[in-house]
């Protein structure tokens, strides 16, 4: 891997862990997991204790964060873990 590539990885690695934290701690979660569907362009994030919202909850708290969001990614998926 050259530099640059290096370096975007890095950066994209550490957006990733920003934005799971972010969320762990939204969703005063324990423990969290994330997933990249490279193919499909998908970012799935499972979060413990999600199962404890409601979807509006889900939409009302994730929304925001989501929206701030600067990754290029097709859909991004919340599940409980």
């Amino acid at each position: 891997m050259s530099a640059p590539e290096e370096i975007e990885y890095e950066s994209f690695e550490e957006d990733l862990s920003i934005l799971v934290q972010t969320l762990k701690e939204s969703f005063e979660s324990t423990d969290a997991e994330y997933h990249v569907d490279e193919h499909n362009e998908t970012l799935y994030i499972k979060l413990e204790g999600l199962d404890d919202y409601s979807q509006d909850e889900i939409v009302e708290i994730a929304g925001p964060i989501l929206e701030e969001l600067d990754m290029d990614f097709e859909e991004i998926i919340l599940l409980p873990l």
